[in-house]
């Protein structure tokens, strides 16, 4: 059943948003079925990336990012750190320090991808990098903490995909409020940057996307990989795998599954054709890894 939106407000953000979507909707950045939750078309400076969160049996998921940026920005290396009091696994970006997609033993993940609603004029310096903001994200108690009181003024329009013990969010920063949804933890979605993919192919992406869904049973690791790594084959501007002329390609796909361990992080570095692991156990994990 559909809920309809709300808005909410706070001591601190008098224009803090909160949006919400029914069972079953996709959110991706050309079409949102809930009325006051669409967005308009975009075209904004290039940068990453493709999303998709799969719920998985018993609670779990898969969170997908695929990397579209410039292939000196690609790391070699996957970061261990605490912050806030929670150990987080990360592929640190080594331009700003910061990173696109991380993990924590306190069962949380955020993965984050460039612009918002509309075009916005890049006009640096910015107060603090969107990287860095990932990584504050693990020193709020909750998500709905981080949204009310996180200082988001100065910094450039972004998309940040958490998942938070189980409940994943939607918030977008267009430079004036967050704009925050809560979606349904069993539903099926796909992000595409409004930074690289407006208009006719934010809505060919969906297309794909919503054409492999199509009947399917499989939704294991296996599948969506195979799926972020062939959508849109043969369209190199537009593809899932894409290069527009060595100025931004797909550099890695990166997957964070939870499961009842933990957290793992399956780095795909497709520029060095290596693949890098990092697992953590989370505090409420059944079987938890063995804790490095």
């Amino acid at each position: 059943m559909r809920r309809a939106c709300r808005s909410s407000s706070n001591s601190k953000r008098k224009n803090f948003e909160v949006r919400q979507f029914g069972s079953g909707q996709f959110a991706e950045s050309a079409k949102l079925t809930a009325p006051d939750c669409k967005l308009p078309t975009v075209e904004l400076p290039p940068k990453m990336c493709t999303v998709t969160y799969i719920p998985q049996p018993g609670g779990h998921f898969v969170l997908t990012s695929n990397r579209d940026e410039n292939a000196a920005r690609s790391p070699q290396h996957l970061d261990r750190e605490r912050v806030g009091g929670a150990s987080l696994i990360f592929p640190r970006d080594t331009a700003a320090g910061g990173t696109w997609i991380a993990a924590s033993d306190t069962n949380r993940v955020a993965c984050l991808l460039n612009g918002a609603f509309v075009k916005h004029k890049h006009q640096p310096p910015y107060k603090r990098s969107r990287g860095l903001m990932v990584l504050d994200f693990f020193r709020f108690a909750t998500a709905v903490d981080f949204f009310e009181n996180y200082d988001f003024d100065g910094m450039e329009p972004f998309t940040l995909i958490v998942v938070d013990d189980g409940q994943p969010y939607e918030l977008r920063w267009d430079e004036k409020q967050p704009h925050v949804c809560p979606l349904d933890p069993q539903g099926r979605y796909l992000w595409s940057s409004a930074t690289l993919y407006p208009g006719d192919a934010g809505k060919m992406r969906q297309e794909w996307f919503q054409n492999w869904l199509a009947g399917r049973q499989d939704f294991s690791l296996e599948a969506i990989q195979h799926f972020h790594e062939t959508g849109g084959q043969g369209d190199p501007w537009n593809g899932f795998i894409m290069n527009r002329q060595g100025r931004v390609q797909t550099v890695s796909i990166t997957n964070v599954v939870k499961s009842p361990e933990g957290i793992s992080l399956i780095y795909n570095d497709l520029l060095r054709g290596m693949v890098k692991l990092l697992q953590i156990p989370t505090k409420t994990a059944s079987h938890p890894f063995p804790k490095h």
